[in-house]
């Protein structure tokens, strides 16, 4: 059956994601409760009329509230790089590298003593809990992969088919002796599919994903996809298969189409919410 393009296209979703999606707060909370008592030593230092020198009492005392200064700054690691006046400096904020001088030259500069001392914010602990949230949403693109992986397994599931999560070609060689060396330059590159299949006629190779917004990304993935689609006619007992979705596409449709055109199994939700992996993975019992 031949299926019109923009008619598939214009099933897309325009978000997959629950309410748990924009912030994971409960790694928020377990984040700012790490450094909770280091925050709070340092909230002594707030107002203060003397923050250098009060400072330098604090971390000869309490050594480990030089833990949470990254944070502070957004940043995630314990170790930071400067080039001051074509000096590099590398700081270590789980153990000092430097003398106490340097530490209160890298939290002048860097404005924290002015955010500190001039009362700009009251209370650490509650700075650090919007820190968290602010470069929590980095995390985004990790949860909404995992969503769309998460609702492709449901329907593979409900299938009956077994599934193997993130196989490799080279576990799917020695698996079942299909040789994917084609799709991954003769074996120099390593390729993961998020999902391997096996049933009775052929072993599937799933790709998912869901692109709520635009990019440049979306041309690169359609075109890589068209192209392993191609490679893998070529392999007997071989099946490439993807699954994607998400209004971004709606930016890249050209390209998409082109993809569309040339595979059999591309897919979207609808797709699956209409059984079309039933259909396909039960023609015949897995092994």
């Amino acid at each position: 059956m031949t299926r019109n393009f923009t008619e598939w296209l214009g099933t897309f979703k325009k978000s997959i994601y629950g309410y748990d999606y924009y912030v994971d707060f409960e790694k928020v909370y377990k984040n700012v409760d790490a450094i909770k008592v280091e925050l709070n030593i340092l909230n002594s230092l707030i107002g203060s009329r003397d923050v250098e020198n009060e400072f330098e009492k604090l971390i000869k005392e309490y050594p480990k509230t030089l833990n949470c200064i990254p944070i502070l700054l957004a940043i995630r690691s314990s170790e930071i790089d400067i080039t001051d006046e074509g000096e590099e400096f590398h700081f270590n904020f789980l153990k000092m590298n430097y003398s106490v001088e340097e530490y209160k030259t890298f939290m002048r500069k860097s404005g924290l003593f002015e955010l500190i001392s001039k009362r700009i914010i009251g209370n650490l602990v509650d700075y650090v809990h919007g820190v968290e949230v602010g470069t929590d949403t980095n995390g985004r693109k990790n949860r909404g992969g995992s969503s769309m992986e998460a609702l492709v397994l449901k329907y593979i599931q409900e299938a009956g088919a077994k599934e193997y999560s993130q196989m490799s070609a080279s576990e799917i060689k020695k698996k079942w002796n299909v040789d994917l060396s084609s799709l991954v330059n003769q074996g120099k590159n390593e390729k993961v599919f998020d999902f391997v299949v096996k049933t009775h006629s052929s072993v599937f190779a799933v790709e998912v994903n869901f692109y709520g917004s635009g990019g440049s990304k979306l041309n690169e993935t359609a075109r890589s996809y068209k192209k392993i689609s191609e490679d893998s006619q070529k392999i007997d007992g071989f099946t490439f298969m993807w699954i994607t979705d998400g209004a971004g596409w709606k930016t890249a449709k050209n390209n998409l189409e082109e993809t569309f055109d040339a595979m059999e199994h591309i897919y979207c939700i609808q797709d699956l919410e209409n059984g079309v992996l039933k259909n396909i993975f039960n023609k015949a019992p897995p092994q």
